[in-house]
Order: C-alpha cells, then structure tokens, then sequence
C-alpha cells in the first residue's frame, strides 16, 4: 500500500522525527486506522497475535509508503510479536494484523509463525509468551 502525497508524517513517538519536511500528525485517528485498511479488521492470511514479525528490508522505508507501514518496519528491525506492535502503535489488534498481512505480501516483512498442533500451543510456546509479556 502506497501513500499518496498528502500522506502525513511521523509524531515522534518512538523517537521517529519528521523528515523530509514531513507533517507532524498530533494523533492517529481510529477512522484514519480503518480508512488505511479500507475498513478490513481480517487479514488476508490467518495471523495470531503471537506470531513474531521482522522487517525484510535492509533500509528504512521511503515516503512513498504510509507512515504506519514505516513504523512497522522500524519496530520490526527487532523482531517483535503481532500484539507488541498492536500496543506499541495503539491501535487495534485487527488492524495490526491486516496491515502486517498486506506489508508480508508485499515482501516488507517476514512473519515466523508458531508451530502448534491440533491440542494447542505446547508448554514452550506459553513460556516464551509470558516471557516476552514480562519484558513489555
């Protein structure tokens, strides 16, 4: 998903910056969440919330995608899971998952999905959950 010129820019949260004589938004609108996702709350491919994301690309990515879509990338140079980066950019959880469905599709991000059987996530899989809920 391109940004089109009007596209604003970063709100230094994370310590993100302006640049390029970007906008500085003041706050990312729940409409502006579903109007990126053209009103999708379901991704495309099934995406658990734990599932761990981490970013494809080599360098940051360029104007010429949304400003969430960058933000992903930049979160995901350190792998992190789908509900981390839900909490870390405060919006939704099926928001998240639709936009990290359509940036793997595009080739921006790699998701690693647990393996789990029919009886469910094993012990291990729990574990490392919390453990990475305690370094939140």
């Amino acid at each position: 998903m391109r940004a089109d010129d009007s596209d604003g820019g970063r709100d230094g949260r994370f310590g993100y910056e302006p640049e390029y004589g970007e906008p500085v938004e003041e706050e990312s609108s729940l409409v502006r969440m579903y109007a990126v996702t053209g009103g999708r709350i379901v991704p495309s491919a099934k995406l658990a919330m734990e599932a761990m994301v981490s970013t494809s690309t080599p360098a940051r990515l360029g104007l010429s995608y949304i400003r969430e879509y960058r933000l992903i990338s930049d979160l995901c140079r350190r792998i992190r899971s789908v509900a981390e980066i839900s909490a870390l950019l405060g919006v939704p959880l099926g928001v998240t998952r639709v936009l990290v469905s359509d940036m793997e599709s595009e080739g921006l991000v790699r998701i690693h999905r647990p393996k789990v059987d029919a009886a469910g996530p094993g012990p291990d899989l729990l574990e490392r959950v919390l453990s990475g809920l305690d370094q939140i």
